[in-house]
């Protein structure tokens, strides 16, 4: 498998490598893979088996990201690789999110070839999204990078489950993302994305600082996180935080993968989900899945 060197890690002893990436810190050994399957320990080398292998590219209007506030009526680039470092029970691109990149069929995209796609179908942008971009981030930067050259937003649809560095580098070639905040509980993030809370949170006020526009989404699962305490808690670091002004997308949850046997969200808990969210001074609410 054609491979390609990875930033962001550093060598431990015994030829076992610490992936730097993100807040798990996989420690990997000789031809192991981190949680998101996608960057390979090869001898030493701490390398991406899906740099330049995207599995997935579409046109898509802005909204479907959901991008409400960011150049509405717009269309975008949509491009995925395979790999994610969360292991969400509902995930609804599962069959991408979660494989392992030789079970996927992929194309092969060079960084130029991509902004070339996008200016040939007159897209004013390019949106990484479906899996988790984070995890490819040379790749999504090196495109990045270019399509700022050509004039091209960037839009990054994340987790946002990464660490500072890593993060600091893309967000110079970032014009916009949507960060799925999955819930307001540390313990719901372990239970059911295998993750933490503060990471991401870190990683909404980065990019704030930084001036990306931001907009939120937060899949409300009947059972699992459709507290309205937690609900009204999450508004209110949101103002605390000067994110009033963000936009918040309550989207509806579906079956899907292995909460297949939950119901679907009921539309009455999404509206007092927004009642809630607008009483706390959010600006901008909106229902997604509905």
């Amino acid at each position: 498998m054609e491979t390609y060197e990875c930033r962001y890690y550093q060598a431990l002893e015994n030829g076992v490598l610490e992936c730097q990436l993100c807040p798990h810190h996989c420690h990997i050994t000789d031809g192991g893979t981190g949680i998101c399957h996608s960057r390979r320990n090869e001898g030493g080398k701490l390398v991406s088996d899906v740099y330049g292998k995207p599995c997935s590219i579409a046109i898509d209007p802005i909204e479907k990201k959901p991008l409400y506030h960011f150049h509405p009526g717009t269309k975008c680039l949509s491009i995925a690789c395979t790999g994610c470092n969360f292991r969400c029970l509902n995930c609804q691109n599962h069959e991408i999110s979660q494989a392992k990149p030789q079970q996927v069929r992929h194309i092969r995209l060079t960084a130029e070839e991509v902004v070339d796609i996008c200016l040939d179908h007159s897209c004013p942008g390019i949106a990484y999204t479906y899996t988790e971009p984070l995890t490819y981030i040379e790749y999504i930067t090196d495109i990045a990078r270019l399509a700022h050259k050509n004039g091209l937003w960037n839009i990054l649809v994340t987790a946002g489950y990464v660490c500072r560095e890593p993060l600091s580098d893309l967000l110079p070639f970032l014009d916009a993302a949507n960060i799925d905040l999955k819930s307001f509980s540390d313990d719901i993030y372990k239970r059911v994305s295998g993750g933490h809370l503060q990471p991401v949170l870190d990683t909404i006020l980065t990019m704030r600082d930084a001036g990306i526009w931001i907009e939120l989404t937060n899949l409300v699962i009947p059972g699992v996180n459709d507290n309205m305490q937690m609900i009204q808690d999450m508004c209110r670091w949101m103002t605390s935080n000067g994110l009033s002004h963000v936009p918040l997308h309550f989207s509806r949850f579906f079956p899907q993968y292995r909460m297949g046997n939950l119901s679907p969200t009921p539309v009455a808990t999404l509206r007092k989900a927004r009642e809630i969210a607008k009483e706390e001074g959010i600006q901008h609410v909106y229902l997604g899945n509905v």
